[in-house]
């Protein structure tokens, strides 16, 4: 048997343990609350695909279908792996997935059609936080390109075409990327080459020099650092603090299915809860994901940023607390109008959008609100006060939705 045969045997026998260890706690209490999924209540549609990208923050969905916490609502979850954003676009619009844990850029592109097709989409959840990053190469780290002020320095003095990657022209971490080069002089536009790579092929894009730096989501920016080929010049939540990632479907899917939308949701929010509730869960957690079927790398390459213990590949190390979470309490899980409408705004500053939209109304349209707070209902999990929520951005700006159109307009950078 080669190593790596002993390797995938063993994450198998563990799946196969957290999921006999803990079906009976996902059960727990069964007897006494009851199965929500019953007479008009019960699911339309039992049999879910959920489609997902081998990033860390598929865990909730993937962890719904293995713990069994989806039976407990009366669906069953099929997490199917995606090669691509792109793909999982176009299977959403054509109802091959029912739903999908997906960049939420993609499912407002969709919205206003300038993401593809055009359909009317919905969030009903968001995933989680943080835990995405923006990796440079380590050839251009090792004449200065450390960070974004480095790289500016760079890009000035060792003048060339810059390629840098990201996964979806609408999504979020072509948002990221292009709002990180701003902040530090650079017009991702003007000076520098922009391609879209999938998640799982951007380390080895950057191993073969395709590009000088790449923004995505975990492991991957991490799988650079132990692969020794990039280095992390920034965090995503050094970027946006608890910037958020979603569970979205069609507006068509809720309309026809809104129960198994609900029991979905609660299932899910289920996990999350569970995800964050000890270390070892998130131990856990990590040896199944890391699975073939799933994220398919080693499990210390997933580990050590979803505990916040984080290294940028140049010697320094350091405990961040702004590390991804699922759960938080529920702070995570609500899908905030203001959420949505600040990948609008990035959509207009970018030209992917030649006119102001009615920020609100798009974002009342496509976040479930009221869906959301029924499974949160069913699931006994917090609301907050509000619709809305404020954050500071790393150049010192503040977006609470209150006046997208000007802000917006409001960076010098911009298309």
């Amino acid at each position: 048997m080669t190593t790596e045969d002993s390797n995938t045997n063993t994450r198998r026998r563990t799946i196969l343990k957290v999921g006999a260890s803990l079906t009976a706690s996902a059960f727990a209490g069964l007897a006494t609350r009851g199965v929500w999924a019953a007479g008009s209540d019960k699911p339309e549609k039992e049999e879910v695909r959920i489609g997902f990208i081998p990033l860390t923050d598929c865990a909730s969905v993937i962890m719904a279908s293995v713990l069994g916490f989806d039976k407990k609502y009366g669906v069953k979850i099929i997490p199917t792996k995606e090669s691509s954003w792109a793909s999982v676009r176009d299977k959403l619009v054509n109802g091959e997935l029912d739903a999908a844990h997906v960049l939420y850029g993609l499912i407002y592109g969709v919205q206003l059609g300038i993401g593809g097709p055009k359909k009317d989409m919905a969030v009903l959840m968001a995933l989680n936080n943080n835990g995405q990053a923006i990796t440079l190469s380590k050839k251009i780290a090792d004449k200065g390109a450390v960070d974004g002020a480095g790289l500016a320095k760079l890009m000035q003095t060792d003048k060339r075409e810059y390629t840098f990657a990201q996964t979806f022209p609408t999504g979020t971490h072509a948002m990221w990327l292009y709002y990180w080069l701003a902040a530090n002089g650079i017009n991702p536009m003007r000076e520098a080459k922009v391609i879209t790579v999938p998640p799982p092929q951007m380390v080895a894009n950057m191993r073969v020099g395709n590009m000088d730096g790449f923004c995505v989501g975990e492991p991957w920016g991490h799988r650079a650092i132990v692969d020794g080929i990039g280095i992390t010049a920034t965090t995503t939540q050094d970027i946006w603090k608890d910037h958020p990632e979603v569970l979205g479907t069609t507006a068509e899917f809720v309309q026809k299915y809104p129960n198994t939308a609900r029991a979905v949701t609660a299932a899910i929010l289920e996990a999350s809860r569970w995800i964050d509730a000890s270390l070892s869960n998130k131990n856990k957690m990590a040896a199944t994901i890391a699975d073939k079927s799933y994220v398919n790398t080693s499990v210390d390459v997933i580990n050590q940023r979803i505990l916040g213990r984080y290294q940028n590949g140049l010697g320094k190390t350091w405990d961040d607390p702004n590390f991804m979470k699922f759960f938080n309490d529920g702070a995570v899980n609500f899908p905030y109008l203001s959420d949505g409408m600040w990948f609008l705004t990035q959509h207009k500053r970018w030209g992917l959008l030649k006119s102001d939209p009615d920020y609100l109304a798009v974002a009342k349209a496509v976040n479930q609100i009221d869906l959301y707070k029924e499974a949160a209902s069913m699931a006994k999990v917090n609301l907050p006060k509000d619709v809305m929520r404020s954050s500071k951005l790393m150049d010192g700006t503040v977006w609470d939705g209150k006046n997208p159109a000007a802000y917006a307009a409001s960076f010098k950078i911009k298309a």
